[in-house]
Parts: structure tokens; sequence; C-alpha cells
């Protein structure tokens, strides 16, 4: 032992004292098990090799991991003051200060008043990955009627498809060729995903052989109004995200597309239903397109389009913006190609960013509202008071009816269904004869109702008498 001059052996009980010596090699073989205790604050152990090595009392100032080894070391009083190492665990010493692995996030603040942290945790509870989801409030959801709830026309009915309708509240269906399916809300009564009530479900009613020129869709025109702030035909266009519920008895590949109103740009996209009669969760990313002219007041913002049947003239490659007219994406499946095929949609959402949230559920009676804007009718149970008004002679009821909502336009159909079922009120009943709508705006619509033997000058009420809808607004995209 070099520089120790403390002696070549020891034996048990022998205490040696080294207060200033430098240890440059010190082997097992020659230290004794027990009672040894080195006294040395300031000396270096530089290469120290042991199967079996017990330090009971005192200090090693700097331990070094790479030439310091042992294979059953014990310490039971001390304090290692510098140490180098790397343990389990993505964990590391070094000179005394530790380390954690790094991840995938990074470091930043995440949330603002309008933004919501969005945090991915692995297994060992490190966080992985940190970004923002955006939620504007009130209105994150574009689409209105999603979950199919709102069914003014029908209440549930089925109607078959022989020319282009609106059938649940805001969705139209679409066609080349009459009858060839039927849509109805809750279609065969099947089990819902859960937190779901209603759907939208498609019946083929042939084994009609989808030509070129040939289209069967269903879709909604988002309002400019509700789709002006993502910047689409602009070099700031923000990505959109379309996510829904599906159920079909056909397995494949399916197709749709966004557009926009002019239907002059337009983005196929496409989604695969794995499992027959089976409810399938989709999201679809959507850049936002930089190019075209998009609508940003009351006409047609954006057109969301789902395949039923599309030949190839309307159908493109999944994936990109195109300038032309496409309503679903090559090859996609056929529904109406095989008779009694179903296809059932709900929970359907478009919004801002490249992430699919949570469905928007908004209140009953703000989603009805939203629908009203497009179409409405007045209460029809029977008895019920629709309008006030006068009578201006004997033979003319004159009344103001106000929509339950401000409509997106002065209806551009206004229908008139049995005219008998209406009646004027005052000091006696008076059977309609006739109506007619004599102004219209989008707020109200004066109506001059025709009747008999009743007296000028008197107020009155316009009554419905049974539950036919007597009167129809739409203002419909």
């Amino acid at each position: 032992m070099p520089n120790f001059t403390a002696g070549t052996s020891f034996t048990d009980g022998v205490t040696n004292d080294v207060t200033a010596a430098k240890l440059n090699a010190l082997v097992a073989d020659a230290v004794p098990t027990s009672s040894l205790a080195l006294a040395s604050t300031t000396g270096t152990i530089s290469n120290f090799t042991s199967s079996t090595a017990n330090i009971t009392l005192g200090t090693i100032p700097t331990l070094t991991a790479g030439t310091t080894t042992s294979t059953n070391a014990v310490v039971t009083n001390g304090t290692i003051t510098n140490l180098s190492t790397t343990l389990a665990g993505d964990f590391t010493i070094s000179q005394g200060t530790g380390t954690l692995g790094t991840t995938g996030a990074t470091a930043a603040t995440y949330g603002t008043t309008s933004d919501i942290p969005r945090i991915t945790v692995d297994a060992k509870g490190r966080i992985t990955a940190a970004s923002t989801v955006t939620n504007p409030v009130g209105f994150r959801n574009r689409i209105i009627n999603g979950d199919m709830r709102i069914d003014q026309r029908r209440s549930g009915s089925s109607v078959t498809i022989a020319s282009a309708v609106y059938t649940l509240d805001r969705w139209f269906a679409d066609m080349s060729a009459a009858s060839k399916y039927s849509v109805q809300r809750n279609a065969g009564s099947v089990t819902l995903p859960a937190d779901y009530t209603n759907y939208l479900g498609v019946t083929s009613l042939s084994s009609y052989s989808v030509s070129a020129s040939d289209y069967f869709t269903i879709q909604q025109y988002v309002e400019g109004y509700n789709f002006s702030d993502l910047g689409f035909g602009s070099a700031s266009a923000k990505s959109i995200t379309l996510s829904f519920w599906v159920r079909s008895s056909l397995t494949g590949t399916f197709g749709g597309a966004v557009s926009n109103g002019a239907q002059d740009r337009s983005y196929p996209f496409s989604y695969a239903i794995s499992s027959a009669n089976i409810w399938e969760n989709k999201s679809i990313t959507i850049s936002g397109d930089q190019s075209g002219t998009w609508i940003t007041d009351n006409g047609k913002g954006i057109s969301v389009f789902f395949g039923l049947g599309v030949g190839s003239t309307y159908s493109g490659t999944a994936g990109a913006w195109s300038g032309s007219t496409f309503v679903s994406a090559s090859g996609a499946t056929s529904v109406v190609g095989t008779n009694g095929a179903t296809f059932y949609i709900t929970g359907v959402q478009l919004e801002s960013g490249s992430t699919a949230t949570e469905f928007e559920r908004r209140p009953f009676g703000t989603e009805l509202a939203l629908c009203q804007r497009y179409f409405c009718k007045p209460a029809s149970d029977g008895n019920s008071p629709i309008a006030s008004g006068y009578f201006n002679s004997a033979t003319s009821f004159r009344a103001v009816y106000q929509y339950p909502v401000t409509m997106r336009t002065s209806p551009t159909s206004i229908t008139v269904g049995t005219v008998g079922n209406l009646f004027a009120q005052s000091s006696a009943n008076y059977t309609a004869s006739a109506i007619t709508t004599i102004l219209v705006s989008n707020q109200v619509c004066l109506l001059g109702v025709t009747v008999s033997g009743a007296t000028g000058g008197q107020g009155g009420a316009l009554l419905t008498q049974t539950a036919d809808p007597v009167l129809i607004f739409s203002s419909e995209l």
C-alpha cells in the first residue's frame, strides 16, 4: 500500500487513526471485516473493490460510481456528499444533484380563460404531453340538432325521400332518383350510445345500382354567421374537426364531404365501419381551406354531407381540398345498393380545432329555438290561440303572428293546411274559410282570415281547433 505507513496487515480489534493519508489502492483482503475505523475526513479512496464491505462510521466526501464498486456494500452511518449514478425510473444523480428524465411535454403554462388544458399522463405519473383545447363560450358545435332531438315536421314518423326534402330539423335529404330510401327518427328502435336518446335513421328501400351521376345524401347547411370566425377562404383559415356516432348493417369504407355554399370548393372524407350493427365513434380533422369564396352572412357558410350512395361524378379523393363539386369519397359503400340496409347517425359535431371534444349538449329549449330560426309552426294542440287581431269587417279578420324567434330571412315558404281548422274568436267563434298572408318579415306575419257573420271593429284571437298544423313557416338554407 503506497503512501500508507501504518503497517501492512490488520487483525480484528485494531484501530488505526489515519489523519492525512491518501489511500491510492485498498484491497479488500487486507482490510479486517470489523472494528476498523478510519478517522480520515479528507482522504480519497481512488479505487475501491470489495465483495463485502461494512462501513459503520465515517464520511466519504467524494464517491464516483465509475471507479468505486462493491457487490455487497452496507453503509449504516455516514454521509455521501457527492454521488454520480443512474437509477431506474429515468432518474439521474450527478455530483449530488438529482434530475428527472425528460418527457414529450414542453415547459410552459397551459390554459387561459378561453382554452382548456389537455394533459396526457403515463403509467409512471409523468406528464408526457400538454396542449390546449379552444372552448368558445356558448356555441362550440356549429351543427344544430346534432343529437337529432328535434323533429318539428313529423314527430318521429317516417318519410320516403321522393324529392329533396328536410327530414329531422336542419337535416336535408337529397337524391337523384326517387324513393330509394326513407328517413325516420329512431328508425328500428335500436339501443343508442350512452347519453343519447335519438338518432337519424336511414333505411334503403331497394337494391339500387348507383350510376356515375347519381347521388343520395343526408346533409346540413351551416349558416355563414355561425361559421365566419373560422376564416375559410383566407390565409388564417382554421382547422375543423367533424365527429359523430354511426351504425350500419353494412361494413366497409363510407364517405362524405364538406363544401362551401356554392359547392365549388369541397373536401371529401372517408371513415371505416368495422362491425355491422354496432355504434362506432368517428372523428375527422380537416385543414382550413385558404381558397374559394365562403359566405359569412345568413347564406350557406359550410355544408356537411354524408353519402348514402354517390356515383363517380360527385365523388373525389378523400383528404384533400378540391375545386370540384364532391359530396362523398371515391369508392365509398352504397347504402341504397342493398335492400333493407340501414344507416344510423347521431352526436354530429363540427368544431374549430384539430381535436374532437365531448359532444356539446345544449338545453332543449335552446336547441329548439336554434331550429326555429329556419322552420317553425304555431302550436296545434287544439283550441290554442296562435295570434291576436281584430275584425275589420263582418267577413275579414286580421291577425299578427309573431314567430318564436327571429327567422333567418322572411319566410320563403308559408304552408297553409286545413283552413277550416282555424277560427277567429271574439264574442263568438267564426270558422275560417280562407287565409292569406298580407305582410311578411323575418319577425312577424300579418294574416288575412276570411270569415262570415262577424262584427267589424271587435278585437279577437286566432285559434286552432285540432292538432293539425295549419300554418308552417320556413326560411331554410
